[in-house]
C-alpha cells in the first residue's frame, strides 16, 4: 500500500478523530458482508483497515510520515539513494562513476592515497564486509550479489465483530467464524471501545512464507438506557414522589446486574450517585463507575397528589439560581 492517508481519503494533517470517522464511513461502505458479489470491494476493505491500522497508532503514523517506513510498516530502504546519485566529490576529489554508481578510483586520495574498500565498508558496517567473505562487492558484502526474495506471507484478512455493549462493559467472551468457517473464541482488550482493532496471528490467507493474520475490528453496540462516558457508565434513574421525598432502597440496573440504592430523604431531581466499578475496563487497570442521575417523576394520575397537597404549596424558589 503506497499511501494509507489516499486510502482512507484523508489529508496528511487530519486529526485521530477525522482518521477514525473516515474509516467507520469506509469500513461500513466496503465490508465484505455488504458486498458479497463484489471482491474489489472487499479487497479495498482489507487495505482500508491497513491503513487505519498503522494511523491509529501514533508511534507508526511518525514513522511512516517521517519516512521510516512504508505503508505496509515495513522499514524504507536503509541504503536509499546511495547507489543511484553518485555522489559529489565530498569524500576526497572522487568522480563519479559512468551509471551513476561507485568505482573504484572514486575513492583515491581518501587519506592520500588508493583506499582499501574492505577497510572503508568495515567503517560503515562494522566489520559486515571483511568477516563476511571478503571486501566489498562479494559474496558478503551488502553491494553483492542478493539472494532471492524471501517468501512472501499470505494477504490478511479483515473481520468485523459486533459486540452487545454490556459484553464490552464486562469484556465477555466474544465467537467470531473465521473465513475457513472454524470458530474461536475471543476475550476483549482492557479498554475496548467501537474501533479497537485486535490481530489474530496466522489467521490470515495462506502464503509460501506461512499465513498472513486475521485483522478483527470491533464495533460496540449502542444501548436501550445506558451510555458510555469514557470508562463510565450513565444511567437516567426514575423515581417516584414520595421516594424522593421520604427516602427509599430501589433496585438500578448495572452491567454487572442489579443492585440495591439508597436514596436519603429530600434528594432532587438530577442529583447524580456513583456506583463505584460499574463501568467499563480500563487500559490502565480496573473498571470505570456507573453515574446515576435520579429522575424524579409524577404519576400518570395525579388527582390522589393534588388531594394530598390540599393548599400546600412550596414557598421557595428552586430558579433561583438561574437569576430568575
Amino acid at each position: 500500500m503506497a499511501d494509507p492517508y489516499a486510502a482512507l481519503g484523508v489529508s496528511r494533517t487530519a486529526s485521530e478523530k477525522d482518521i477514525k470517522s473516515a474509516y467507520r464511513k469506509l469500513a461500513k461502505e466496503l465490508h465484505p458482508d455488504t458486498n458479497r458479489d463484489n471482491p474489489a470491494a472487499a479487497d479495498r476493505f482489507g487495505k482500508v483497515t491497513q491503513a487505519y491500522d498503522l494511523l491509529s497508532d501514533k508511534d507508526k503514523r511518525a514513522q511512516f510520515d517521517r519516512g521510516e517506513i512504508d505503508g505496509d510498516g515495513n522499514p524504507t530502504n536503509p541504503f536509499g539513494g546511495m547507489g543511484g546519485g553518485g555522489y559529489g566529490g565530498g569524500m576526497g576529489g572522487g568522480r563519479r562513476g559512468q551509471q551513476g554508481g561507485f568505482r573504484a578510483e572514486d575513492f583515491q586520495n581518501f587519506g592520500g592515497g588508493e583506499a582499501d574498500l574492505g577497510d572503508i565498508f568495515e567503517g560503515l558496517f562494522g566489520g559486515g564486509a571483511r568477516h563476511a567473505g571478503g571486501p566489498a562487492g562479494g559474496a558478503g558484502s551488502p553491494f553483492g550479489r542478493r539472494g532471492p526474495p524471501p517468501p512472501q506471507k499470505g494477504a490478511d484478512i479483515a473481520y468485523r465483530l459486533r459486540v452487545p455493549f454490556v459484553d464490552a462493559a464486562t469484556r465477555a467472551d466474544q465467537r467470531i467464524t473465521l473465513s475457513d468457517g472454524k470458530t474461536i473464541d475471543l476475550k476483549l482488550p482492557a479498554g475496548v471501545e467501537d474501533g479497537t482493532q485486535m490481530r489474530l496471528k496466522g489467521k490470515g490467507q495462506q502464503g509460501a512464507g506461512g499465513a498472513g493474520d486475521g485483522l478483527v475490528t470491533v464495533s460496540v453496540d449502542s444501548h436501550a438506557f445506558y451510555e458510555r462516558e469514557g470508562d463510565d457508565v450513565r444511567l437516567d434513574l426514575p423515581i417516584s414522589v414520595d421516594e424522593a421525598v421520604k427516602g427509599a432502597k430501589v433496585k438500578v440496573p448495572t452491567v454487572d446486574g442489579p443492585v440495591m440504592l439508597t436514596v436519603k430523604p429530600g434528594l432532587s431531581g438530577g442529583t447524580v450517585m456513583r456506583l463505584k466499578g460499574k463501568g467499563f475496563s480500563k487500559k490502565s487497570g480496573g473498571r470505570g463507575d456507573q453515574l446515576v442521575t435520579l429522575r424524579i417523576t409524577l404519576p400518570e394520575d395525579i388527582s390522589s397528589l393534588e388531594s394530598a397537597l390540599g393548599d400546600w404549596a412550596d414557598k421557595s424558589n428552586p430558579r433561583k439560581h438561574l437569576g430568575t
